[in-house]
């Protein structure tokens, strides 16, 4: 029996880790700047600055440690990989729970970054067992659940410490991914055979890859695309008490915040198996071009009603693009370096995630919150136009196949 045979159950389970160790990391979003306070960190700037370090921390380690993962995943195996990080995620966020300091706080989050990555690790699983003409599909699927876990995880870690206490809470997201763990070592199967000192020696170096320039232009699309996306999150509770002038506006933010992540939710799927049916590229210009239209009609939102049905297109359009471009990278290199590749990926995506929010603080503290949504626009319908030329170049590197 092939590996393949098992990619449908492998999903499953790849798909409930993935939301499982989402919901874990993210339900702490609403609690830390008081868990920072509570070890000792006092005065409202000093609380906010080293919730920033701490969150940060995690984002920042996962970016370096992702391609070495990726490499040794293609040499020991990618549900050695998993294994990995599920349980040293368990270990480390119940280990947060007894932190007796904000130092022993940021350490633990180094820590978390530099040994997670149940998610992308399940994405190059996926990606690599998962039949071709099914990939961008088998990627929506699981897309759509990190995108539940990080709904649910804030909203789980909204009421969780006032019922359970802060540090109880950590615990509780230990076990919640030490299931996860459970369920990897024993439900995912893999067949993978350790490779030979002589094939290690002879597998394919960056600058034998046949397209090279399509596989750099995905890295720095998918890069581009979380700059862009999350440089407006900064932003939204802002300007939503900005249209709406009410007390509630961190509350109508988060409805419009899980409005878009719903539209990704239902899109994904949908957009990856019209993806495997016409190609990746032109799905991800198609993406790109939508999503930055509804961001730029959201610079010029009259009314909080309009941004959320913005926030919801512009949330469908997104939900298709990062399997898609998964998919076309997977499509484009071969077996024995796939990981590699797209542990720099994940790395690119990490980078967009970290200078987002910084260019979209700045652009809001000095431009205004509007330019916010314009600039961020600009940058998608930019990216869009250089794949379009890039497809219209090289057409033989748009249908490429391994």
């Amino acid at each position: 029996m092939t590996e393949s045979t098992y990619w449908r159950r492998n999903l499953v389970v790849c798909v409930g880790g993935s939301f499982t160790t989402i919901v874990a990391m993210t339900m702490l979003i609403p609690y830390l700047p008081i868990f920072v306070e509570q070890l000792g960190v006092h005065g409202q700037g000093s609380v906010l600055r080293w919730s920033g370090i701490a969150y940060g921390a995690t984002f920042f380690t996962a970016a370096l440690a992702a391609p070495l993962w990726g490499a040794l995943g293609d040499r020991f195996g990618r549900k050695s990989m998993l294994i990995r990080a599920s349980l040293g995620m368990a270990i480390v966020m119940s280990c947060i729970g007894l932190a007796q300091d904000v130092w022993q706080l940021v350490g633990l989050r180094l820590l978390t970054g530099l040994l997670g990555g149940y998610a992308s690790g399940s994405t190059i699983l996926v990606a690599a067992q998962t039949p071709k003409e099914r990939s961008a599909w088998a990627l929506g699927v699981l897309s759509g659940g990190v995108m539940a876990g990080n709904i649910v995880g804030p909203l789980f870690g909204g009421f969780a410490p006032a019922l359970i206490g802060v540090r109880t809470t950590f615990l509780l997201a230990g076990v919640l991914i030490f299931l996860a763990f459970i369920a990897t070592a024993t439900l995912l199967h893999e067949d993978h055979t350790p490779k030979s000192p002589q094939h290690q020696h002879n597998r394919v170096a960056w600058s034998q890859l046949p397209h090279r320039g399509t596989i750099l232009m995905l890295l720095v699309t998918s890069s581009l695309l979380l700059f862009a996306t999350m440089s407006v999150e900064p932003t939204i509770t802002l300007f939503v008490g900005e249209l709406s002038d009410t007390e509630h506006a961190s509350f109508a933010a988060g409805i419009i915040m899980a409005l878009g992540a719903a539209g990704s939710i239902a899109c994904a799927p949908r957009l990856g198996r019209l993806a495997d049916r016409i190609g990746h590229l032109p799905v991800i210009v198609g993406s790109l071009a939508a999503a930055g239209l509804a961001l730029l009609a959201q610079a010029a939102a009259p009314n909080v009603v309009v941004l959320a049905v913005l926030r919801l297109l512009m949330g469908a359009a997104l939900g298709g693009l990062m399997p898609a471009i998964i998919a076309a990278i997977r499509h484009r290199v071969p077996d024995n370096v796939v990981g590699r590749v797209l542990g720099l990926s994940v790395s690119a995506q990490y980078v967009g995630q970290v200078t987002g929010p910084l260019m979209g603080g700045y652009v809001g503290a000095h431009l205004g919150l509007r330019p916010v949504f314009a600039i961020t626009a600009v940058v998608l319908l930019a990216v869009a136009t250089a794949d379009l030329v890039l497809i219209r170049r090289r057409p033989a590197a748009a249908t490429a196949d391994y």
